[in-house]
């Protein structure tokens, strides 16, 4: 029932962020001029070297299921430590990209679009962050264990989930002139 509940839930998200896509390719195709627009310069090897970071994420996810499923208590907290610094490095980058940029979201159609996208994708990375602080708290019981798996494993295919559209925005974002 958790795993049908998620990937519906996750179908959802999908559908939510084809959505935000959707938006941002109609804007493009419609936009009179260059898009990006003149002023719109955005660090593409930073902005990749923490994509980068973040796919490492899901790597350090999936070793924390796989080492909770083998009940190796101790390994499943440092593996999911390091994809909540991981993921805190991502928003880091996010906040001081924000702060640093020189377009705002009302500047043009496209200022509109990226703080959109890369805002509800952030909204996304700190929520799985909170999820995995949740399992953090539920691993000091002496309960937890093997019954738990199915909880870690569907707070993981979120955190691929958003893993995988952030390389989807990130091309499009950074990489599509």
């Amino acid at each position: 029932m958790l795993t049908v509940g998620t990937v519906v839930w996750l179908a959802s998200e999908l559908m939510f962020f084809s959505g935000l896509f959707a938006a941002y390719f109609t804007l493009r195709a419609t936009a009179e001029g260059d898009w990006p627009p003149e002023g719109v310069h955005l660090e593409v090897l930073i902005g990749g070297l923490f994509t980068l970071g973040l796919v490492l994420s899901s790597g350090t996810m999936q070793l924390a299921v796989r080492a909770i499923a083998a009940g190796r208590l101790p390994a499943f907290r440092g593996w999911l430590i390091a994809t909540l610094l991981l993921g805190a490095a991502f928003l880091g980058n996010q906040a001081h990209e924000w702060s640093s940029l020189e377009f705002s979201v009302s500047s043009h159609s496209y200022g509109s679009a990226f703080y959109v996208m890369t805002g509800f994708h952030g909204l996304h990375v700190f929520g799985g962050m909170l999820a995995m602080l949740l399992l953090i708290g539920r691993a000091g019981s002496r309960r937890f264990g093997a019954a738990d798996v199915p909880a870690v494993e569907m707070v993981s295919y979120y955190w691929h989930f958003v893993d995988v559209v952030w390389i989807g925005m990130w091309a499009t974002l950074f990489l599509l002139k």
